[in-house]
Parts: C-alpha cells; structure tokens; sequence
C-alpha cells in the first residue's frame, strides 16, 4: 500500500500496541492475543500495524507472521534495526501479508552516535541508506526512523532524510524517543524539514512522540498542523516508560476539530472503546477513570447544573457524542440460556475464531460456568474468559486446584491453597492482613519465587453485584517485571488466579530482545 503526500485530507494512523505498547514492563502478549489485538484494530480500521520486532526473538518472528497472516485489510509492518540480518528476518515474516511494510531505524542525536553508536555521522548515514535499499527488497513501502529524533541537529536530520528518501523510503518517522519536545518546537521542526528537505515531496513525513512531559498527543498534532500526515500511537497510550500518544485521543481530536486540521482519519470510531476494553483486558494495564475518551467517567455528568444543560442540549457540555467512540453501541447480552451458535456467533464478532470443536467445546463450558454465577454475562467477560483460557494454555506449571479462606470479625483471615506444580499437587497454608493476603502467602508458601509484589489492582469488568473483579498483580525479581491478570465473580479467586498467572510468568524464561537493547 502506497502512500502520497497529494493526499492532504487524509491522516494515516499507525498503530504501534503490539510493539511500542509490549514494551511497557510486564505487558508481552502470545502470539494468538495479538493476532486478537490486530483483529480489533483491523475493524478499527487502523491504516497501519506494526505487529513486533521479527530479530527479536523466535516469538516475535512467529506472532508478526501470524499477524501478516491473519490481516487483510489494514498494512502489517515489522520494525528492524539498520542491520542485514533484522531486515531480513522482517522481510521473511511479513512474507504473506497482504500489504507488508519494513520499519527501520538508526538513532541520529549526538549523544546516541557517540555513546551508544559509537559512529560517525558519515558511518550513520551510510549505514541507513544501506539499510533502506536493503528493505526495499522486499516491499516498495518502507519507512525510516532517525531515532532520537528531537535531540538531533536539524542540518543533520535533512542529511540523513534526503539521503534515505533518494534510497527509496516512502515514509519518514520524526521520533521524539524520550519524550523531550514541546508542541510549539516540535511542530516547527517537523515545518522545517518538510520545507527544507529537496526531495520531501516524494515522502509521507510521519511523527512518534513519547509521553515523559505528558506532552505526546500534543506534540502529534502540532506536528500534524505542521504537515505531518502518519501519527504513529497507541491503544489507550501503552508503551514503555511513561508511554506513547493515546490513539483515540489524537483521532478524535482531529475528527471533532475539523476547524483546525484540514486532514482526517479514515477510523470507524465506534470501534474505539471495544479495542480499548480488550487492550487493557490482555495486557492487564487498567483505563484510569478519567482517562480521555475511553475512561469510564469520560462521558459523565455529576454537576447539576451539568446535567440540566445536557438535558436540555448535550452540545452545551459535550463535544462528541459518546455513541461516536462506542460507548452506546448495541450489544448482545448472553445469559445461562443462550446456545452454542450464539456463543460462537458473538465470538467471531470480538474477533476470536475457534481452531477446532474441542476448542469451542471448551470456552462454551467456560461460559456456562460463568453463567450460573452472574445473570448477564456482556462482551468484557467473554474478553477475560478467553484471556485467561489463554494464559493457562501458554502457562501449565502451576495451576490453581482448590482455595479455602477463613475471613472473621476479630479473627486474623487465614487461607489454605493447593495448587498443581508440574504435576503434582502441594498444599499451603497461611495467615495475612485480609482474604487476599493470606491467599497470596499461601501461594507463595508453595512456589517460593521470593518475588516482590509492585502493584495490585481490582477492577469490575461490567456493573453490577454479580460482576466479575479483575485483578492485576505485578511482580518483581531481579529486575525482571511481569503482569499477572486473573477473573473471577470471587475476588479472591481472581487474586489468586492473578499472582498464578505471575508466577508462571516467572518461572517461563524472558525470551523477548529489546528492540535498542543491542548496538548497531
């Protein structure tokens, strides 16, 4: 898929939540919740998705091939370091994407050629066009990155852009790597290169902007006033650090702005909020309350003198209507009653397809588990159910068998667990502050990770006293963090199933590279 840059009217979103996103610490996903994820973006209508960074791992290869397998309508892209073997490695797994592009990168700002480089600016230079060319290989849609972009000289940045653009790179990213910029510099300096670069026309120039000062979605759209026509950002801002520009902030600022930006998205916005649920649903990173757009206050009106004016005409307090984003969208609601073909039906809609019978079989006994204890069950707990069906099939070292908790007035809680440890069944007993708390130190009593716990978090799926509570730990050990989500109408079944889901994290070896943590 080509872009040109006579297409003033339109913005290219670029979705980078399978990569960018999978690098905030404890948030990797298996290949089968990616190809999920990209599914949703697919119906989103995300013009591109970079799905991961192939030489990172044999797992990475597999899930950006399983992605460019699975999507037909949006453009896959691999991201690769300015080296033979990543653009090779992206080249081979992007092989039978519909509409494939190679992402490559070399960082530019001084700092990083001297100290981590190690390079001259000619050698840099040198090393991108190469890498350009190589790429070009292997698709005619390939896009340079100069990292560190917002800390490099802007003569040199001209340099290294004209040079690729003569190499064959049809899109050129403009990062801010550590979130340094501020709107008005920023979009000047997107400005500049645009008008200052010979052969510019010939491109899509592109920004990714990182969230440190809180500043990322600003900085997109003034470099989108500027004459940035890709913004490359994320499902509710995932990404490492403090993370990159919200996506659905960036699209419904410019589709509800259209008195400023004169391009638009092509997004079907009402699939904003359903892609947000699932992303947080996967990744176990909770949507704060009032988090824009998608939050669950984002549309809420306590004030009174509020409320009466959006009686009486919502466009006195609201500037989008919130069935744009999703949020009203119809739903189906299955109960204890609903059958087999209904199941499967409203599956396929959230993007999960079944590879067998038994597959089916067994999500179908899940949900009639699930049925007998809340009354309604919504999309959100057929998310969780399928995540966590797919945890246990990826992690099978320690599984929960059966918990028992003593919770009393006056009396310390107490908690006995057994749990299925590479076959075997072992049994732990302890004492805490509260349910949860003697449940985690029973669990711990058994698998001894002598891990540090960084974060619990509860949240409800959907409404109601029968909801399901979703819980997120984080654990720590020697530096190494990862997510741990569990589901359940118990809160304290779901703890437990939370801090397993960890555990089996930890005990599963780190096999995911860093895309910058080996010099060029």
């Amino acid at each position: 898929m080509q872009w040109s840059r006579t297409m003033n009217d339109k913005l290219i979103i670029f979705d980078t939540t399978l990569r960018d996103g999978e690098q905030s610490p404890g948030a990797s996903m298996t290949r089968d919740e990616k190809v999920r994820i990209a599914k949703a973006l697919e119906r989103l209508r995300v013009d591109v998705i970079e799905a991961g960074f192939p030489a990172a791992s044999p797992g990475d290869f597999e899930a950006v091939q399983a992605v460019a397998g699975a999507i037909k309508e949006s453009t896959v892209c691999g991201l690769a370091r300015a080296l033979d073997r990543d653009i090779d490695r992206a080249g081979e797994a992007l092989k039978e994407a519909e509409s494939a592009r190679i992402h490559t990168f070399i960082a530019t700002s001084p700092i990083h050629m001297e100290m981590k480089l190690r390079m001259e600016p000619d050698q840099v230079i040198d090393y991108a066009v190469r890498a350009v060319k190589r790429a070009c290989g292997f698709t005619d849609d390939v896009e340079f990155s100069p990292e560190d972009a917002g800390r490099s000289e802007e003569d040199f940045l001209c340099r290294i852009l004209e040079a690729v653009i003569d190499a064959g790179a049809t899109t050129l990213n403009i990062p801010d790597t550590v979130g340094y910029s501020v709107p008005e510099q920023f979009g000047r300096m997107i400005g500049n290169l645009i008008e200052r670069i010979p052969n510019s026309d010939k491109a899509v120039f592109s920004v990714h902007c990182h969230n440190d000062l809180g500043l990322a979605v600003a900085n997109s759209l003034s470099a989108v006033i500027h004459g940035a026509r890709q913004v490359e950002c994320t499902i509710n801002g995932l990404g490492e650090r403090a993370g990159n520009a919200a996506l659905e902030e960036v699209v419904m600022a410019v589709s509800t702005r259209k008195d400023v930006f004169s391009c638009q998205p092509r997004l079907n916005t009402r699939e904003i909020v359903a892609c947000s649920k699932l992303v947080s649903n996967i990744t176990g990173f909770p949507i704060q309350p009032n988090k824009a757009i998608v939050g669950a206050n984002a549309f809420a009106h306590e004030s009174g003198i509020h409320q009466d004016g959006v009686l009486k005409n919502p466009e006195t307090y609201e500037i989008m209507r919130a069935e744009d984003v999703g949020w009203s969208a119809n739903r189906m609601v299955l109960g204890k009653h609903s059958g087999r073909n209904a199941f499967r039906s409203r599956m396929q809609k959230l993007g999960v397809e079944f590879d067998s019978e038994e597959s089916l079989n067994a999500a179908f006994e899940r949900f009639k588990q699930l049925a007998d204890k809340k009354h309604e069950i919504f999309d959100e707990d057929l998310q969780a159910l399928i995540t966590e069906a797919s945890s246990e099939a990826e992690d099978e070292t320690v599984k929960l068998v059966s918990m028992s908790v003593c919770s009393e007035t006056g009396e310390t809680p107490c908690a006995t667990v057994t749990l299925r440890v590479e076959g075997s069944e072992m049994t732990g007993r302890a004492r805490g502050g509260g349910a949860v708390d003697a449940s985690l130190k029973a669990i711990e009593s058994i698998v001894h990770t002598d891990s540090s716990l960084q974060l619990y978090s509860v949240n409800n799926i959907t409404s109601g006293t029968d909801a399901q509570g979703e819980v997120t730990v984080r654990l720590e050990k020697g530096g190494r963090i990862v997510n741990g989500q569990g589901a359940d109408t118990d809160i304290v079944i779901a703890s437990a199933k939370a801090y397993i889901n960890a555990v089996n994290k930890l005990m599963t070896p780190a096999k995911r590279q860093h895309p910058q943590a080996v010099e060029v």
